[in-house]
């Protein structure tokens, strides 16, 4: 039997990650239009992949409310499963390891608004309405993405052998490779029958701090690496007049407290999942940004 799933923001980095991941699984994949109907677009799929998100958190208190009851209303008329990404905003400073029983307590405007959406989609499936599946992951890791932390702002200096930190370089912090996490996302949706109608399930993939990123960088690219703090002050001068600045600056936070996401419930769902070694992802992120690094080494980290 055929299985369609439609993607929507394919062209973005988790959307165009689980879309290479479905077809891998033998998905049909169809990829939707911006400004075309989506619950039509729905009909027929089996799997609702929300990869949409406003670029630059631009006007996220409108679009992601707006976003989230159209996503619901398309997986409400074709029966489909959602499958959502989720972040780690709604937990706010709350102790980490973070997971499903971890309290959403939000410090910040965004992290309410993302509470706010799961809590609709909850609702939702807790109501005859569509099966939702979330997979929450940390900062996302693609070398190919310029516009994410890792290469916008950690690794922007290493050709000239520096590391970037936003904020405490001893503090651990939790991301997700997407190729990874798009490979569990389609492990996830073949156990959708089994899960909870509601199924919030963390991707732990990888934790590790700034210091610990700089001494594998030297060892993979045999040159010493500098931790240098990024001018974060910046944000707060270019806030009256740069959205992205005035919006970034809310989620320093998380570049100094300390977090990491619990690996056992996606363990109890798909046992054999095995993450990329850590010291293979940094390295494909320096071949990306021209610079040789070895991805031969076994340490995963």
């Amino acid at each position: 039997m055929t299985r369609t799933a439609l993607v929507l923001g394919a062209s973005g980095a988790f959307g165009g990650q689980v879309a290479i991941a479905l077809q891998a699984a033998g998905w049909t994949v169809t990829r939707h239009q911006r400004g075309s109907d989506m619950t039509a677009a729905a009909m027929g799929a089996q799997v609702i992949v929300n990869g949409l998100n406003p670029p630059n958190y631009h006007d996220w208190a409108r679009q992601i409310p707006a976003i989230t009851t159209e996503v619901i209303a398309a997986g409400r008329a074709s029966g489909a499963t959602i499958l959502v990404p989720g972040n780690v905003y709604p937990y706010g400073v709350e102790p980490a390891p973070w997971g499903p029983d971890t309290p959403h307590r939000p410090i910040s405007r965004k992290g309410r608004i993302r509470a706010e959406m799961e809590a609709a989609y909850r609702k939702a499936a807790g109501s005859d309405g569509p099966r939702c599946i979330l997979i929450r992951g940390g900062d996302f890791l693609l070398p190919s993405a310029p516009q994410l932390l890792m290469n916008r702002i950690l690794l922007s200096k290493v050709a000239k052998g520096r590391i970037t930190a936003l904020g405490d370089p001893e503090a651990l912090h939790a991301y997700a490779y997407l190729p990874d996490m798009a490979r569990a996302a389609v492990g996830l949706i073949d156990h959708a029958s089994a899960l909870p109608a509601f199924a919030d399930i963390p991707f732990a993939g990888h934790a590790f701090s700034v210091r610990d990123l700089a001494t594998r960088v030297a060892r993979l690219s045999g040159r010493p690496m500098q931790v240098v703090q990024y001018p974060v002050w910046i944000f707060t001068f270019l806030g009256p007049f740069w959205e992205l600045a005035r919006e970034f600056r809310e989620m320093l936070y998380l570049n100094s407290h300390p977090h990491s996401l619990d690996p056992a419930p996606l363990r109890r769902w798909l046992p054999d999942h095995q993450d990329t070694p850590l010291d293979q992802v940094i390295a494909a992120h320096l071949a990306a940004l021209g610079r040789q690094g070895s991805a031969t080494s076994t340490q995963t980290g």
